[in-house]
Order: structure tokens, then C-alpha cells, then sequence
């Protein structure tokens, strides 16, 4: 069943068609994403953690230059905000660094789960940090979506890896990353704070990893690296373009499509079946973070309904 449309949908079919795309690139962005961790759990035994770390962005960059660079973007090297740049490229390349130990004891489809809690995390901090309080229906949300990773974690019942903690810390990383990312949204482009990101990774882990690199053995490896460094670069060039062309709760949705990515993954790749508490867990994760989006929704429907009859009153 489709929502009714609405007079926009109804005046204006390219925005219609603008929607359209925005989802077919979320949801082959979420594919994309799909690949880092999927390749990055295949080298894990062949690679160490901190070599795979580091491949990750140095892949990256070099998939973004020709498309992303000082050339072709003016501007892309200047920043409002360098030191919230640095804190953020830094926050993300221990976000990664955990979850690449994670993977290695864990599911794809355990560690994707965890991750989906980072919507969550992001309602419960707006608060304290950006002065974005949470309303008692999101903040019941918030601890319904906590109860969803304890039931996939149960810990200390010995039923899942202590590596999930590792996850979690990573999930909790990727949720202030998200925050200054708003933040930074007001005065740096897209393009420069993914530069700066890739550039940091590439950069700050030469000292770590040459002491202890291992060449790839062979051409696979080289293969799996490729498509690691593509799916980062791939994925948030379309998550980026998805985002320009509609709005952030049109395509919220659809990022809960990586969960199937990720369990299919898991399961052509290492032969992982998800047991019956990480599908109930997941699950509870997921609809949690569906309601949040839901009352987004609900919120921005009732601002432009009492924007619109203060701008009726005003012409009166």
C-alpha cells in the first residue's frame, strides 16, 4: 500500500523522479558498504588489523582522487572547522579499527545490527551535546533499541563473543561521528570532510603499519583490497547524492536494507546463519529505529502545518 500523495507529489513530478533515484542510490550505497566489511573479515586472517585498516582508506583515496580533488572541487582543502575535521577522521578511523577486530569473531549480520543502534545513540546525544532533547516516545525507543542488542549480546550468558563489545564501542564512535557531521554540514562541503577523512586514515597509520606489513598474496587479495577502498568511496559518493536530491527522512528507511547486504553476505561468503536471538535482536534494533524515523516524520509534518497557518494569519 502507498502513502497518499501529496500536493508536491502531485504539481511536481521531478521531484517525484529525484526520489527515485535517491533510493536506488541508497540502496546500492548500502551494497557498497556491504563490500568493506565483507572483505575486510575475508583478508582478516592473511592481514593484520591495523594493514587492513589502513589499505581501507589508502584504497579509498585512491578511488576518490580522480573524481574528489583540489583540481576538480574549489575549495575542497579549505576548512571552517579543521580541528573538529581532525577529531572526526580520527573518531572514524578508530571506528573502523574496532570494527575490523570485531569482524573477525563475529557475524556480518551481528556487527550490522550493533551498528543500527548509531540512529539511537544519535537521538539520546543531540541533547547534552547539540541541545536536541528527546521526547519521552523517542527516548522509550532509545531503550527499546538498547534491549534489542542486550537480547542479540546476552551477556554474560557466554552466548556471543566478547568481541561484540568491540562493536558496540565502534557503533557508540559512529554516533558522534554522525553528530559532527551536522555540525559540520553548515560550513564545510560534503566533498571536503570525505577528503579529509580518507586523507587522515591514509596518513596517520604509515608510521603503524609499516613496521609490520605483509604483502597480499596474490592477485585475489589485491582484488578483495580494490573492491574494500570502492566500497567506501562508492558508497558515500552515492549516499552523498541520494541526500542532495531529497530529504534525509525519504531515504532513512532504506538504510536498514544493509542488514539483508550484510546477512547475505555473511552467508554466500562464510557459510554464517544468523541464529534465532540475532534475528529477534536485529529485528527489535530495526524497528526501533524505524519508529525514530516515523516520529521525525510526524514532527516535521506538524512544523510546516503550524509554519503554514502562521504565514495564513500574517496575510490576513
Amino acid at each position: 500500500m502507498q502513502p497518499p500523495a501529496t500536493d508536491s507529489d502531485r504539481h511536481d513530478p521531478e521531484s517525484s523522479h529525484d526520489r527515485g533515484v535517491a533510493i536506488l542510490l541508497i540502496l546500492a550505497a548500502m551494497a557498497a558498504f556491504t563490500l568493506i566489511d565483507t572483505g575486510a573479515k575475508w583478508l582478516s586472517p592473511r592481514l593484520g588489523v591495523v594493514e587492513m585498516t589502513w589499505l581501507r582508506y589508502a584504497a579509498g583515496l585512491l578511488w576518490t582522487l580522480p573524481f574528489i580533488n583540489p583540481w576538480r572541487v574549489p575549495g575542497l582543502l579549505t576548512s571552517d572547522k579543521p580541528f573538529l575535521q581532525a577529531l572526526r577522521g580520527t573518531l572514524l578511523l578508530a571506528s573502523t579499527f574496532l570494527n575490523f577486530i570485531a569482524l573477525q569473531y563475529l557475524q556480518l549480520a551481528q556487527t550490522v545490527s550493533i551498528a543500527f543502534m548509531a540512529p539511537l545513540m544519535v537521538s539520546l546525544l543531540a541533547g547534552p551535546l547539540l541541545g536536541e532533547w528527546a521526547g519521552p516516545r523517542r527516548l522509550i525507543a532509545i531503550a527499546v533499541g538498547f534491549v534489542g542488542v542486550l537480547i542479540m549480546t546476552r551477556p554474560g550468558m557466554g552466548a556471543i563473543h566478547p568481541a561484540a563489545l568491540l562493536s558496540i564501542l565502534s557503533m557508540m564512535s559512529y554516533a558522534v561521528i554522525l553528530l559532527m557531521t551536522r555540525r559540520l554540514q553548515a560550513t564545510d562541503s560534503p566533498e571536503t570532510t570525505i577528503f579529509y577523512s580518507s586523507l587522515l586514515g591514509t596518513v596517520v597509520l604509515i608510521p603503524a603499519v609499516l613496521p609490520n606489513w605483509v604483502w597480499p598474496s596474490g592477485w585475489l587479495d589485491w582484488l578483495v583490497i580494490a573492491a574494500v577502498g570502492f566500497g567506501g568511496a562508492a558508497g558515500h559518493w552515492m549516499l552523498i547524492q541520494a541526500q542532495r536530491r531529497t530529504a534525509a527522512p525519504v531515504i532513512a528507511p532504506f538504510l536498514y536494507t544493509q542488514v539483508i547486504w550484510m546477512t547475505l553476505a555473511g552467508y554466500l561468503v562464510f557459510g554464517d546463519v544468523p541464529d534465532r536471538w540475532t534475528i529477534i535482536g536485529g529485528g527489535v534494533v530495526i524497528a526501533s529505529g524505524l519508529y525514530l524515523w516515523h516520529r521525525e516524520r510526524v514532527r516535521a509534518r506538524e512544523a510546516r502545518l503550524v509554519d503554514g497557518k502562521t504565514r495564513g494569519n500574517d496575510q490576513l
